[in-house]
């Protein structure tokens, strides 16, 4: 009689150790936490206290008190914010093409490599955005003086009379020349960057096929970097809403053009510090703040399309 021996098969299995915490879940909120508490204390609660004093108006009899949307239907009829919202507008619409097209215009001769000292071209053009805001605008200001400045001195020395850069009707494009050459060379450097990253098997292509170089920036060049040209794009139209310093330094010169409504984010800083109208600026910011969301996000939307 042959006696069974117990296999592998038949012992009884042992029961799985308990399951342990996974900690590798927890490591990446350890490196996400400090960016999620710093993003929320600079970004999110502002928005959050602004939405809540736009919901209030300080009134002389009875304080502050809750009147829910009124503020937002004041702010979409002020006529004043239109104006401001207009004039910005004209300023992108002008400004920013000027801009982009200046600023690749020098990225595409800098790529050429046609350019005689491109490396001191390069750093001459970018230069004027290391400068600060306040000091470019101080030294044009005074390039435009017609008294003391430059225009002046201009006007003295040939006995001619040049129009008044600080005038009402020339003002706007006074500051648009000044946020020009501001930031022409940063434009520039981001359509360079990314003329540099362009495969060279494309140009030995279009070589062997006897592409000219015009043919090659059209159909090469500008298609590669249509990314670039997006991003810049969406970077100046927000700049352009939040147009603040240069009209606040040149109104210190030009008081009868410009006003403390000329610009939006003029118009909000002189509600909140000036007319003591926090509540009120508060929401005249947030609606600009969904304008400028809004129309950044179609340009990228339009600029990204397929066939676009």
């Amino acid at each position: 009689m042959t006696t069974l021996q117990p296999t592998a098969a038949m012992e009884p299995r042992s029961a799985p150790p308990p399951a342990r915490p996974d900690r590798r879940r927890w490591t990446g909120w350890g490196f996400l936490g400090p960016f999620v508490a710093v993003f929320a204390l600079v970004f999110l609660a502002p928005i959050a206290y602004s939405l809540y004093l736009s919901l209030f108006r300080e009134q002389l009899i009875g304080g502050t008190t809750f009147v829910g949307l009124d503020n937002y239907t004041q702010a979409l009829q002020d006529q004043r914010f239109w104006d401001s919202l207009g004039r910005v507008a004209l300023f992108l619409a002008v400004q920013v093409p000027v801009m982009l097209g200046i600023a690749l215009l020098v990225a595409l001769a800098l790529d050429s490599g046609r350019l005689y000292g491109r490396d001191f071209f390069r750093i001459t053009i970018f230069l004027p955005y290391a400068v600060p805001a306040v000091v470019a605008t101080l030294m044009w200001g005074f390039m435009y003086g017609t008294r003391y400045g430059l225009v002046g001195d201009i006007n003295g020395a040939l006995g001619v009379t040049l129009p008044d850069p600080l005038s009402p009707d020339l003002v706007l494009a006074s500051i648009g020349n000044i946020v020009t050459w501001e930031f022409t060379g940063y434009n520039m450097l981001i359509f360079y960057s990314a003329l540099r990253v362009v495969p060279n098997s494309l140009y030995e292509a279009a070589e062997i096929d006897g592409a000219g170089q015009f043919r090659v920036i059209t159909a090469i060049k500008l298609p590669a970097i249509r990314g670039a040209l997006v991003i810049a794009t969406i970077f100046s139209v927000i700049g352009s809403f939040q147009l603040f310093n240069e009209p606040n330094i040149l109104r210190q010169l030009a008081r009868n053009a410009i006003t403390t409504d000329y610009t939006p984010n003029f118009y909000t800083y002189s509600l909140s510090f000036n007319g003591q109208q926090q509540n009120y600026s508060a929401t005249v910011a947030l609606v600009m703040g969904v304008i400028t969301m809004v129309i950044a996000y179609l340009v990228q939307l339009r600029g990204m399309r397929k066939g676009a």
